[in-house]
């Protein structure tokens, strides 16, 4: 295996290096949370939802729950796809990033904290070059931590439900190189391709590996986690720089103990009879 690699990326990408990301905040006026994500060309709009219901295995539980739904765009890609409305159901694909995306948030949720409430991320890809999934995902948690903030700062929710962010990149092999942050081109030729799930504190949630054209040796694994481990560390940042104004809102009324306070005497605050 190659450490450098003689493969060459578009636009002189080093192998270790990501797409130029941009994230955007509020671009849907009635969403609760939402966030325009780009990892080069592929974009991708995550919108929150809540609702003060849970699925009917979770009525009376006192927890809430989170999922999420995934599409792509007729014109998202090269070709025009048909919308998977008119085929009458989601295609396996489509079903199986949905399961990944809600698994993600779920990994970093305290349902407890939560109440009898279900986060639902719409996750819409608006342009396709690689890496939708993992761009989802990072978005999914930007969205949720937005409209999930709002809820605790107008004191709606009483505790914090978030136990850490959540992010998801792409690495794979070409021509030997171990890379990071696959665009289409290099995600359609890899002998090796992968999904690191990965939480803000470097826990992992998931790993979806596949040797598309050929077996990979445990080193060749090793070197690619560790990519993926160096690129989920800049999202991590990135994801909390987006989303810094909720969460320092958060942190102030943490410490202030709003939601734990107890009731105040009444003497305290108006002062003694003749006072």
């Amino acid at each position: 295996m190659s450490s450098s690699g003689s493969y060459q990326r578009s636009a002189n990408r080093a192998h270790d290096a990501m797409r130029p990301v941009s994230i955007e905040l509020g671009v849907q006026k009635f969403a609760e949370g939402s966030a325009l994500i780009s990892f080069g060309d592929t974009k991708v709009l995550a919108a929150a939802s809540i609702e003060e219901r849970v699925p009917p295995f979770k009525i009376g539980s006192g927890e809430g729950w989170a999922t999420a739904e995934y599409a792509m765009l007729p014109r998202a890609t090269h070709t025009r796809n048909q919308r998977e409305v008119k085929r009458g159901k989601p295609s396996g694909r489509t079903s199986e990033i949905q399961r990944l995306i809600g698994r993600s948030l779920r990994a970093v949720l305290d349902f407890k904290k939560m109440g009898e409430r279900t986060l639902t991320i719409d996750c819409d890809v608006l342009q396709a070059d690689g890496g939708t999934r993992t761009a989802s995902i990072t978005a999914a948690y930007i969205a949720g931590a937005l409209a999930l903030g709002k809820l605790y700062v107008a004191g709606d929710l009483k505790q914090w439900p978030f136990t850490d962010s959540v992010s998801a990149i792409s690495v794979g092999l070409c021509d030997d190189t171990p890379l990071l942050d696959l665009e289409y081109t290099e995600d359609s030729a890899a002998q090796v391709d992968m999904n690191v799930v990965v939480t803000g504190s470097g826990r992992l949630v998931e790993v979806q590996g596949t040797g598309e054209r050929r077996g990979f040796s445990r080193e060749e694994l090793d070197a690619l986690l560790d990519l993926a481990l160096k690129g989920t560390t800049e999202l991590a940042q990135m994801q909390r720089d987006a989303v810094a104004e909720v969460l320092d809102s958060v942190e102030e009324l943490q410490s202030r103990g709003r939601h734990r306070a107890e009731p105040k005497d009444p003497g305290s605050v108006w002062g003694k009879p003749g006072e």
